[in-house]
């Protein structure tokens, strides 16, 4: 197996982890997309992995804002970050985000940015202790509706 395909596979296991916090994002049938987007990063140099031995532990994937609005601050988007279960507390994330965030620095960002779900305590606590505050809250409503049919 590939690293990159090492590392999709890693992709699938932390967003089939955020399902449990609400995620809509679909698992499995992403994979082949997160393997481009992997393999993109490899390439640009916005992706660290935690190794041991010959066995990936974690990840972090990054990149610099793009878009058509002009900016007051050049933001660095932390993507996607996830270190196995069974080697979290050891601070092999927080190692992680610090070499994102020094790379994003190196490129010219001024602030970093990412999301996390709302309902994962756990995740908004590690980035809390890491001077994360909240920037922007989303919102979001389910329109199914709560009427039963009639018929």
């Amino acid at each position: 197996m590939s690293a990159v395909d090492a590392l999709a596979d890693l992709w699938v296991d932390l967003a089939e982890g955020q399902r449990a916090y609400g995620s809509h994002l679909a698992t499995a049938p992403n994979r082949g997309r997160i393997r481009e987007s992997i393999s993109r990063h490899v390439v640009t140099g916005r992706i660290r992995v935690a190794r041991e031995a010959d066995r990936t532990i974690g990840f972090v994937m990054f990149t610099v804002e793009s878009g058509t609005l002009e900016r007051t601050e050049l933001r660095g988007l932390i993507e996607n970050l996830y270190v196995v279960p069974a080697r979290r507390d050891e601070g092999i994330g927080t190692k992680l985000l610090a070499e994102a965030e020094t790379a994003l620095r190196e490129e010219g960002a001024t602030v970093v940015v990412l999301d996390v779900l709302a309902d994962n305590e756990a995740a908004r606590e590690f980035y809390r202790a890491r001077g994360y505050d909240p920037h922007r809250v989303t919102v979001e409503k389910s329109i199914e509706s709560d009427t039963p049919s009639k018929g």
